[in-house]
């Protein structure tokens, strides 16, 4: 009678976990492919919109001095519905930490802002815009069907996940990227079936419209040895000191900026002047938008030799006036430009460098490891990974606690087991 006693009471017991997993699991499935569905078509349009600014710009190169009439008009519109300080993807971050709320109005905003920094010949990413655009749309979805503040963090997380993944091609590092980036040191795994189901079906999505992943296959890899590595480990080494220097470059202008010129209008005017400036000095744009021709030239083995030095300033310019966009491109134009410059300075292979390069910055500049191995195996193939590996734990341990979102968390150190809840430099 023991027997069958115990074994009814764990039969139920399991049965008890069972149902309650199951119905978690299909609650979450119903929202992460509403999600995917949701974000994957917002991002989608977002893409092209890309796509036709930046062709747009590049076949009438004059449009860029109308940026800082193009700046007054972006400032314009955050006065016109109240939403001046908005902090980008530091709120959205700081949203899945506080519980803070994410205005809906920060979709269109970013999205109409970073089109027309894109047009007008700001130098930008996109993928900023695309975190804002998730977050927002994903704590707005939760609102709607009134999840509870604890599921709210899960739901914006998957929007992040959903719009990275149709705008980059790159669902496995999306659904980790949410995760990651909001606490460096722990991980947020109640929200890995929603932001991979939302992250594939975005992919999806975006598929169906035939948006392109970014992909730069790499061929001809040398031997991974002691001799190689060796050159991969120093790569990784100057890369971490580069995100840092990059880091405090975006951080500093911005502080620089509203020191000397505290009105909006006056300093997102200026600082489209400085940019109409500097692109006439170096007479050409390859330093304005994104910037992935460069890259693509990289792999071609075609560079100039202080392109990353360029596309820091031009960034740093840009962004920190009040122009909108992202800093991970940029961040993957600085290292892939420079990653290009060592393969050639020592002679060994420039296409991987690039490659390692692009890892090893991105990961210094968002302390993102996971995420940055699984977006080098999603855009170079997998057969560089023992380079890659190397690269991005040297680089996420050698750049210290500096970020490009100040909202971000480093919850235990990078070199010793201990718990220091910091934010990053």
């Amino acid at each position: 009678m023991r027997d069958e006693f115990d074994f009814k009471e764990t039969f139920c017991y399991y049965m008890r976990h069972f149902t309650a997993s199951m119905s978690a699991f299909c609650k979450w499935l119903a929202f992460s492919l509403l999600s995917g569905v949701v974000i994957g078509g917002a991002g989608t349009l977002f893409h092209y919109c890309m796509v036709w600014a930046n062709d747009t710009r590049t076949a009438n190169p004059v449009l860029i001095l109308l940026l800082p009439i193009a700046g007054l008009v972006i400032v314009g519109a955050y006065h016109l519905l109240h939403d001046e300080k908005d902090t980008g993807t530091n709120l959205v971050l700081a949203a899945i930490h506080s519980g803070e709320r994410i205005p809906l109005k920060m979709a269109p905003l970013i999205f109409i802002s970073t089109i027309m920094t894109h047009l007008f010949g700001g130098s930008a990413g996109r993928e900023g815009a695309a975190l804002q655009l998730g977050g927002s749309i994903g704590n707005s979805l939760g609102r709607l069907f009134k999840i509870d503040d604890k599921d709210q963090h899960v739901m914006i997380m998957c929007g992040m996940s959903a719009a990275f993944s149709a705008l980059f091609g790159t669902p496995m590092a999306a659904a980790i990227f949410s995760m990651e980036v909001v606490s460096v040191g722990i991980m947020h795994y109640a929200a890995l079936v929603p932001c991979v189901i939302s992250a594939l079906v975005a992919k999806g999505i975006a598929a169906y419209f035939e948006v392109t992943p970014e992909q730069f296959l790499l061929t001809d890899l040398p031997a991974f040895s002691i001799a190689s590595a060796v050159k991969i480990a120093i790569l990784a080494m100057l890369c971490a000191g580069l995100s840092i220097i990059f880091c405090i470059i975006l951080h500093h202008g911005e502080k620089i900026y509203k020191k000397y010129l505290p009105d909006p209008y006056l300093r997102i005017f200026t600082g489209g002047t400085f940019i109409v400036i500097m692109t006439l000095v170096v007479k050409c744009q390859d330093y304005n938008g994104a910037g992935m021709p460069i890259i693509e030239r990289c792999f071609e083995n075609e560079y100039v030799s202080y392109a990353f030095l360029l596309k820091m300033l031009f960034t740093a310019v840009t962004l920190g006036c009040g122009f909108k966009g992202g800093e991970i491109v940029p961040s993957f134009v600085v290292g892939g430009t420079f990653g290009c410059l060592f393969g050639n300075l020592i002679g060994f292979a420039p296409a991987l460098c690039t490659a390692a390069g692009m890892g090893a910055v991105f990961c210094g500049v968002t302390n993102c490891p996971i995420t940055s191995l699984l977006i080098c195996f999603e855009m170079f193939g997998y057969d560089g990974m023992p380079y890659f590996l190397l690269s991005i734990a040297l680089s996420y341990m050698l750049s210290g606690y500096y970020g490009l979102y100040r909202s971000q968390k480093i919850v235990y150190s990078k070199y010793k087991t201990e718990y220091i809840n910091r934010r990053t430099h």
